[in-house]
């Protein structure tokens, strides 16, 4: 059984051995933190249990202590947001007194998705080393997934498909380069069926089935399975919805047709008006800035529901304000008080998380929605508003006002 750790818990730890769930490290390496983080979250010999790394402590048990300033907090946060290791591990950070020293534990939980990648190389963990992963390793890595409980919807097969309906050419020569790093992808020999279970794409089954991820980021045509993976979008000429629609599109296709040509029409929404200043004409700043549009939008993709509904994520443009409304709603650690606030965050699709970054839509976990927040008020728009319900999450973006 999975277990965390107490404070008094981490403090026994201290002077045990070194093992496939413990290491030490005198100082903070940010890469090679990342890969005994990844190597933990993978679980290679199925321990159940999860890894811990001190910091500030000599791989013999003297505590030297680290500065456990702001400075190193804040990079050990990235290490779960900004990217580079996919599928987000679950990574809890404690500081402790020891000896008149801080020391700094990382405490990582056995990921449900293995393999877990860093830079796009999958790391485990063999008694008190930390290597990279062989096609053995990986093989036994995909067979944890399928007998992992609690995986997610987005990671599971749908029955009834096959690889026939994914674009593999795309698979291979766009996705998988950007999956997989170069030297691996070169030297690594894998089965075009081994290469779609290893990134999630399909599971490992007879025969080899697509996944969610796998039909929304591939298919040849995902709606025919996921009814609802579309964009409904309504422009209204007037303040409310039943007035005249000037304008309506039902956008399909691959996650990455739905983002791209939705964004389109976001773009299309965005006036810059002229001001006349003297005998020059300037450019005043715009109705709404796109990196907001763009953050909300995609916020939807990511975190609406795809299991059991066959609504679509909704975008509807008045003559005041964009609405964007996706179907599920808060989900995990999120709740209806604490949606929207820094650090709170959680998925319900992580390996489309995953995805969405290696697309190119997503550059840093966590900070969506403050970043659309920092945008609208660098642009004098005001806040974006929320409503979250059990449901459905619906934001309001406000024209700005000259």
């Amino acid at each position: 059984m999975v277990m965390n750790y107490t404070e008094t818990q981490l403090r026994q730890l201290v002077t045990e051995p070194e093992s496939h769930w413990l290491e030490r490290k005198e100082s903070f390496n940010r890469d090679k933190v990342c890969q005994t983080v990844c190597a933990f979250a993978n679980d290679l010999v199925r321990s159940n249990k999860a890894g811990v790394v001190f910091l500030g402590i000599r791989d013999d048990g003297v505590i030297t202590g680290i500065d456990a300033d702001d400075k190193l907090l804040q990079s050990i946060d990235q290490i779960t947001s900004d990217t580079r290791i996919l599928p987000q591990p679950s990574v809890t950070v404690q500081k402790l007194e020891m000896a008149g020293k801080s020391v700094v534990a990382l405490v990582v939980m056995p990921s449900t998705l293995p393999p877990v990648r860093f830079d796009g190389r999958i790391w485990v963990r063999m008694s008190v080393s930390t290597r990279k992963a062989n096609h053995q390793d990986e093989q036994v890595l995909n067979e944890i997934r399928l007998t992992k409980a609690g995986r997610s919807f987005d990671s599971e097969a749908i029955p009834g498909t096959s690889t026939d309906d994914l674009n593999l050419r795309y698979f291979q020569e766009s996705y998988l380069p950007a999956a997989i790093a170069p030297d691996v992808l070169a030297a690594n020999g894998r089965t075009l069926k081994e290469q779609l279970v290893t990134t999630r794409m399909a599971l490992g089954m007879t025969p080899c089935t697509p996944t969610v991820t796998g039909l929304l980021t591939l298919g040849i045509s995902p709606q025919d399975f996921l009814k609802g993976a579309y964009v409904q979008f309504v422009q209204y000429a007037g303040l409310e919805q039943g007035e005249e629609v000037s304008d309506q599109d039902t956008i399909t296709g691959t996650l990455e047709d739905v983002i791209r040509r939705t964004e389109d029409r976001l773009k299309a929404q965005i006036a810059v008006p002229l001001r006349i200043a003297g005998v020059d004409r300037a450019q005043a700043l715009p109705d709404y800035p796109m990196n907001a549009l763009q953050q909300l939008f995609r916020n939807a993709i990511l975190h609406r529901n795809y299991e059991g509904t066959n609504a679509p994520v909704r975008v509807y443009a008045f003559h005041d304000r964009l609405e964007i409304s996706n179907p599920g709603g808060p989900f995990g650690i999120v709740t209806k008080e604490n949606f929207g606030q820094p650090h709170i965050t959680d998925y319900r699709n992580p390996t489309i998380a995953e995805a969405l970054k290696y697309l190119g839509f997503i550059q840093k976990f966590g900070f969506g929605i403050q970043s659309a927040h920092a945008s609208l008020a660098a642009n004098g728009n005001p806040k974006p508003e929320f409503m979250a319900e059990q449901s459905h999450v619906l934001v309001t973006v406000r024209k700005r006002q000259p």
